[in-house]
């Protein structure tokens, strides 16, 4: 009965791994797994490590399709009419804008000098910093 009951989890668990067609972070499953595991170490609290795992990856994935949502906007505005998932146009929208996913910010935080300073103030000198 236990080897039943392990090859049946174990199918279980590989067909619910293998239809994942993107990557996005987090999820029930797999921060309730590791949730689980650190409640069962704790003091064997599976089910609430289980639970307070659920809810964290709940929260992780809301936050990441909130930002895709969003940085399809903003492609949206550069590029009206554009077709495709928001998935598909947040991914665009971090290649043209050089962002990693889950930051809405460039990599490059450095400040680019984009050609003379405006009518009466002085250019910006690093010397003065």
């Amino acid at each position: 009965m236990k080897k039943l009951f392990s090859l049946s989890l174990a199918a279980v668990m590989a067909v619910g791994v293998v239809p994942v067609a993107h990557a996005e972070p987090g999820g029930c499953i797999k921060y309730g797994a590791a949730g689980a595991v650190g409640g069962h170490v704790a003091n064997h609290h599976g089910v609430l490590g289980a639970m307070g795992g659920c809810v964290t990856g709940m929260y992780v994935r809301h936050r990441y399709r909130k930002e895709s949502r969003a940085k399809a906007a903003l492609y949206d505005k550069e590029h009206p009419g554009a077709k495709g998932t928001y998935a598909e146009k947040a991914t665009a929208y971090d290649v043209e804008h050089s962002t990693q996913p889950g930051t809405m910010n460039p990599s490059n935080s450095a400040p680019q000098n984009n050609g003379p300073a405006p009518q009466g103030q002085p250019a910006p000198d690093a010397t003065h910093m």
